[in-house]
Formats: structure tokens, C-alpha cells, sequence
């Protein structure tokens, strides 16, 4: 029997965030995140009926659901990600366990810095500090679309969205002004338990 995906609940006000507008809240979550929750449990129950024998790779209806499966799935894990760790003042404790293995990862929490700007520059859909288990490295990975890009046993720590639809109606075609103010609303707490539960020690 499949589960069906719930909506999670923003976790800060619409206009709790500085240079993210309340309206851009509004569309990204209530909208566009909650689109790919409803088309995940949509296409799991399409799953359960279609017809198998008919699967080709040049095109069937159980190939375009399978794939789809994977965007819709993983555009909602990456939106709910994003919205829990955001909501904070931007600063980063030297002392947290998550910053001080960015610190060995990256050679400095500003290198780090410069490399996931970097990387949300040139990514057209997502850029992702995650960990990577095959080397026990934080690493920044991008994905031009949700499911593209991504790591096998890779866990997601910091995901920027970077489609257009996260930033335009803000601040147009200045994704450099969006990335800042992604990073100036980061909740390091929450990144902080985030990397605690996940990453081994």
C-alpha cells in the first residue's frame, strides 16, 4: 500500500527572511514544493496499476513514471531540506562539530564558501553540501535538475535551490544577491543537528 507524502508546514513566518520575499515563500512552498509532494503520491499510485509488460526504454508509460518518480521524490526531499535550515541569522559558531569538519574538508569555512557560491553559480537547479559516504568527505555537488547530479550515498546537508523560481521575482537575473541571502538566513543550529544525527563521527 503506498503512504502518502504529506505537505510539511513552512517553519518560519512567509516574511520571516531577509532579501527572500514573503511572496516568494508563498509561491516556492505552498505551490512548488507542494506540487512535487502531490505529484510523488500521484505517480505512486499510477505505479500501482500500470501495465509492466509493456516497459521499453525508448518509451513507455511505466519508464516515464519511474522517471519522474525520482524527480518529483527527490524535489521534495531537497525543498524540505532547504526550508528547515533556513530561518537563522547566518552565523556560523566556530565551535559547532559541523563547521569544523567543514574547516578539514575545505581547508577553510571560507573556502567552502567561495567553492558552494561557486558551484550555485554555474548549478541550474540545485547546489548540495552533502557528505559523501564512498570517502567520508564533505563535499559541494550540483544538479542541473533534482534528480541529475546526485551522489549514491550521498546525504544532502545544505541544499540552495537555484532555479529561477527561488530568486527572480526578488531579485530578477542577480543570482549572486540570492545566494548571499540564502546564506545570510542559514540556521546553523539546525545544520548543526542535521550533521549530528546523519554524518558518523
Amino acid at each position: 500500500m503506498t503512504r502518502e507524502h504529506k505537505i510539511k508546514p513552512l517553519p518560519f513566518a512567509y516574511n520571516a527572511l531577509r532579501g527572500i520575499s514573503e511572496q516568494v515563500n508563498k509561491w516556492h512552498h505552498d505551490t512548488h514544493y507542494a506540487g512535487y509532494v502531490n505529484k510523488r503520491n500521484e505517480i505512486e499510485l499510477e505505479l500501482e496499476k500500470v501495465d509492466r509488460s509493456k516497459a521499453n526504454a525508448n518509451y513507455s508509460v511505466f519508464r516515464g513514471l519511474k522517471e519522474r518518480e525520482t524527480f518529483c521524490a527527490n524535489g521534495q526531499i531537497l525543498h524540505e531540506i532547504y526550508y528547515d535550515i533556513l530561518g537563522g541569522d547566518g552565523k556560523a559558531d566556530n565551535s559547532l562539530s559541523v563547521i569544523k569538519r567543514i574547516e578539514q574538508d575545505f581547508g577553510s569555512f571560507e573556502k567552502w564558501k567561495e567553492d558552494l557560491i561557486a558551484s550555485a553559480k554555474v548549478a541550474l537547479g540545485w547546489a548540495i553540501l552533502a557528505y559523501d559516504s564512498s570517502d567520508g568527505k564533505l563535499r559541494n555537488f550540483i544538479g542541473d535538475t533534482q534528480n541529475q547530479g546526485g551522489v549514491w550515498g550521498a546525504i544532502p546537508i545544505i541544499p540552495i535551490d537555484v532555479f529561477e523560481h527561488a530568486y527572480y521575482f526578488d531579485q530578477g537575473p542577480d543570482r549572486a544577491k540570492y545566494i548571499q541571502a540564502f546564506l545570510d538566513n542559514l540556521n546553523w543550529n539546525k545544520i548543526e543537528e542535521r550533521f549530528k544525527k546523519l554524518v558518523p563521527k
